[in-house]
């Protein structure tokens, strides 16, 4: 599993400015993975422009009611504009807060029997609540928060057990460059047998869908994994773990999965596809960066803060890649 570090939290921020140059031709090339050569505008200003606005719970509880027979949108309906999700901030809100009255009651009040919720709650808020960023960005609106949120809780939880399994068939003792590759090859396997299951059971044929199935996953798997850590190793490593989860295994499950449904489409899923070069590549760069981010190697936060931004560079390609194919779908129809 990932190694524990304990330093002090790493934040993308930290690390020196991106060059234009350099971004626009990271997303060209990972654009061309998709299909189309050309650069991708990253406007994250207004992406999450909704996010500091006033929404009411009408609005949100909106949100929830998708994904049922009578409430999945047709695809002439389905919004190819530019995402602007909002009520992910709200729900690592309300996890802040119920954070903040767990420690209170731990810390202030030596509520010991508190020690366990906080410790679960702290490890789910960052996953979760970027996998109901994932949950507002599936425009299509096709996959209900049922399915979704039982998709995180027993798909998370098979993910972890496949990957105990595959580390059976291993002996790791100690983390060098090449165990943590064979480590991050290991989890993103692990992860990847119970996307594949989820998009098959599903029938996922949207980019967009993948994403959300691939975050479900990798969420699951982040909050578990991190709930198990924290219980071992303290709450030390649980807030740095917490943190950094911002761009670990939800981001990479979410690109493996839209890398698998990009290459499926509409046809049932089969062999084949696990070799098709599109889905490889992206694979590919998730286990790099996986194993990029459990190596040893010197500045280490400035390391985490790169792989953070490549993460999310590569699911905003992405989310492009899956808005460009609904106008595809629209202009077929």
């Amino acid at each position: 599993m990932q190694p524990t570090v304990t330093p002090a939290e790493p934040s993308p921020k930290s690390t020196a400015p991106v060059n234009p140059n350099l971004l626009d031709s990271a997303t060209t090339q990972l654009n061309s993975w998709t299909g189309q050569r050309r650069k991708v505008p990253l406007k994250l200003g207004s992406m999450f422009s909704e996010v500091f606005k006033t929404h009411s719970e009408a609005a949100a509880e909106q949100l929830f009611i998708g994904g049922t027979q009578t409430t999945t949108p047709s695809l002439a309906t389905v919004s190819d504009s530019p995402v602007k999700p909002w009520l992910f901030a709200r729900v690592l809100l309300i996890f802040a807060l119920t954070i903040a009255i767990l420690a209170g009651s731990y810390f202030l009040f030596d509520g010991e029997k508190m020690y366990i919720s906080l410790i679960f709650m702290s490890a789910l808020a960052v996953p979760f609540s970027l996998l109901m960023m994932f949950f507002e960005i599936n425009t299509f609106r096709n996959i209900s928060i049922f399915k979704v949120t039982k998709i995180f809780m027993v798909g998370g939880v098979a993910s972890v057990l496949t990957t105990m399994v595959l580390y059976q068939l291993v002996s790791i003792q100690n983390l060098t460059v090449l165990t943590a590759i064979l480590v991050a090859f290991i989890e993103e396997t692990g992860k990847l047998v119970m996307i594949a299951y989820y998009v098959k059971r599903i029938q996922a044929r949207f980019i967009l869908n993948g994403l959300l199935i691939g975050a479900a996953i990798g969420a699951g798997f982040a909050a578990f994994e991190t709930a198990g850590y924290a219980q071992d190793l303290g709450l030390s490593v649980l807030l740095v773990r917490s943190i950094s989860s911002l761009g670990t295994h939800t981001l990479w499950g979410a690109i493996n999965g839209a890398a698998l449904v990009m290459v499926k489409g509409d046809r049932p899923l089969a062999g084949p596809m696990f070799h098709d070069g599109r889905f490889l590549r992206f694979f590919g760069l998730t286990i790099v960066l996986h194993a990029l981010w459990d190596m040893p190697l010197p500045f280490e936060w400035v390391r985490i803060g790169l792989l953070i931004i490549v993460a999310w560079v590569t699911v905003l390609v992405l989310i492009n890649a899956g808005l460009r194919e609904i106008r595809t779908l629209r202009a077929g129809a």
